[in-house]
């Protein structure tokens, strides 16, 4: 794997596969992010949208911990800005969570340790997400006077209402297994060794598929999953499969497996 870059903060790799990771690189503050890192990773995501070599995304973080949240010192200079700063500031945040959560592109994420605040948003805008079984979740916001404001869109499509009228509110950390019990997590390993095995396997079942098929998977989800079930849908929904039928991918992937044969994106 190779760096492509020499960004303090964040980290960002490619391989020959065409996954990309980015890895959070503040270890000796527990990865806390912010507005540096959060820039990189806004600059990284829209540059990575496009990029048509890139087929899977990976987030994670080196150190014990995934991140602890916010950084103190952004914080403190956070509670000397006037509103229009802070609106400015919280915007930038706000469009981070929806480039991760809209990329065309499948994402995973990788996790140990504490995952504090703003961190469980960025879990939760990832497609997949696999936690070491030492990790503890934590929407921490309340014990300071504040809110989980822009991260809310996605933790409670995540963790659903319920959950979010307890966690939200207590400020409460909870297990990687509660996590899994809510839908955050998708899948509990024990260790940070089993994280990157099965973090492999999900990302070679990625690979094994069309990529842009996977892509309009994950936008068809998006499309149907608060959709009214109605003629406009179901139209809408006729119409996705039959582009994808008659696309050079959809066409080749039907094409290699009536012929028994591999589809050329796995050559």
């Amino acid at each position: 794997m190779t760096n492509n870059s020499t960004d303090a903060r964040v980290l960002l790799t490619k391989d020959s596969r065409g996954v990309a990771t980015l890895c959070l690189n503040r270890p000796e503050i527990h990865n806390a992010f912010d507005d540096e890192m959060i820039e990189q990773l806004i600059a990284h995501l829209q540059s990575l949208a496009t990029d048509t070599r890139v087929k899977a995304l990976v987030l994670r973080s080196n150190g014990k911990n995934f991140s602890a949240g916010a950084d103190l010192n952004w914080m403190r200079r956070m509670a000397q800005n006037n509103h229009q700063e802070n609106l400015q500031d919280a915007s930038r945040l706000a469009l981070l969570m929806k480039l991760l959560n809209d990329t065309p592109k499948p994402t995973l994420c990788l996790v140990q340790g504490a995952v504090y605040g703003g961190a469980v948003g960025l879990s939760a805008c990832c497609d997949m997400v696999v936690a070491c079984e030492e990790s503890t979740f934590c929407l921490s916001e309340t014990k300071i006077g504040l809110i989980p404001a822009t991260i809310s869109p996605y933790v409670v499509r995540a963790i659903g209402e319920r959950q979010s009228r307890r966690y939200f509110l207590t400020a409460e950390p909870f297990s990687s297994r509660k996590a899994q019990e809510f839908g955050l997590v998708h899948e509990v390993v024990e260790s940070t060794e089993q994280l990157d095995k099965r973090g492999e396997r999900l990302l070679q079942a990625l690979l094994n598929n069309g990529p842009r098929a996977v892509a309009a998977s994950k936008d068809l989800i998006f499309a149907v999953s608060h959709a009214e079930i109605n003629n406009t849908l179901i139209d809408d929904t006729a119409r996705r499969i039959a582009d994808i039928r008659v696309s050079e991918e959809g066409q080749e992937g039907l094409s290699a497996f009536l012929n028994k044969r591999k589809p050329e994106w796995l050559n």
